[in-house]
């Protein structure tokens, strides 16, 4: 079992995973849209800061099962705009990330570890306990489909993985 994404500081998740390098590989799934959508969003990045970051919700597209729950149909196709507030080519990723109920930042950090490569994404200035819980979920399915599309697998279902995670999540993130 993977380990669960962690509560650093208030309203910020914290996930950690070992990817296969090397290091320039899984950088490009940060940075090139077509890559990108195979396991988060596709989009075009202006990657400089200051640099407009656009990317579409395609949860249902990201594996062959396609089925997604009632309460996140609403979600598909949904716009996310935001900005590049810190870039490190090919350590350090950073973007804000508008919600609607404000800007959080996501920041993508990539460590050499021998041939592999430790993937950290924070999520911070999230607006509300159930926004943690599901951005908590969200991030940790993504990333296994990004792990499993680097080591040259099918990729996990999306939804399943999701609703499968979520009540983890629930526990482990405190009212």
């Amino acid at each position: 079992m993977e380990d669960f994404g962690e509560i650093t500081e208030p309203r910020t998740v914290r996930l950690e995973r070992t990817l296969p390098g090397p290091i320039e590989r899984a950088w490009s799934y940060l940075t090139d849209s077509e890559k990108r959508g195979k396991w988060l969003m596709a989009g075009e990045w202006d990657l400089r800061v200051g640099g407009r970051v656009a990317m579409t919700v395609n949860n249902a597209n990201l594996s062959a099962d396609k089925e997604t729950p009632e309460r996140y149909k609403d979600s598909q196709g949904k716009k996310v705009d935001g900005q590049i507030t810190r870039i490190d080519p090919p350590r350090l990723l950073a973007f804000a990330w508008n919600m609607g109920d404000g800007t959080s930042e996501v920041t993508f950090e990539l460590t050499p570890k021998g041939k592999d490569v430790l993937f950290v994404v924070t999520h911070r200035r999230l607006p509300s306990r159930d926004v943690m819980v599901s951005v908590s979920t969200g991030w940790h399915t993504h990333v296994g489909i990004l792990i499993d599309i680097l080591n040259n697998k099918e990729p996990r279902p999306f939804w399943k993985t999701f609703v499968g995670l979520e009540p983890e999540y629930q526990k482990r993130i405190a009212p």
